[in-house]
């Protein structure tokens, strides 16, 4: 799916970097502890990735530039981290 959404990505335009592949649990638990991060993160699971979107260069961060990459991962059968109670636009998890 992951390939799925690079490619597609890359044909709409969009250069795209990763981010965060994989959070190790002590990692997850200084998030926690600083207000930034959840304990039980799909990273830790290897179930979820952070992609950096760049539009003509330009690194995007706001959610709502990321909901197209969002709403074709979602149509993959993943979850988009732009539904979120807190915002998460570069968030893909399944």
């Amino acid at each position: 799916m992951v390939a799925q959404l690079i490619q597609w990505a890359d044909q709409q335009g969009y250069e795209l970097t990763g981010g965060e592949l994989y959070r190790p649990p002590q990692t997850a638990r200084y998030y926690k502890s600083i207000g930034i991060g959840i304990l039980n993160s799909k990273h830790c699971q290897r179930l979820a990735i952070d992609l950096n979107l760049f539009i003509d260069g330009e690194y995007q961060r706001s959610t709502e530039v990321y909901k197209p990459l969002g709403e074709y991962w979602e149509s993959l059968g993943g979850r988009w981290g732009g539904r979120f109670k807190r915002k998460d636009g570069n968030h893909f998890e399944l």
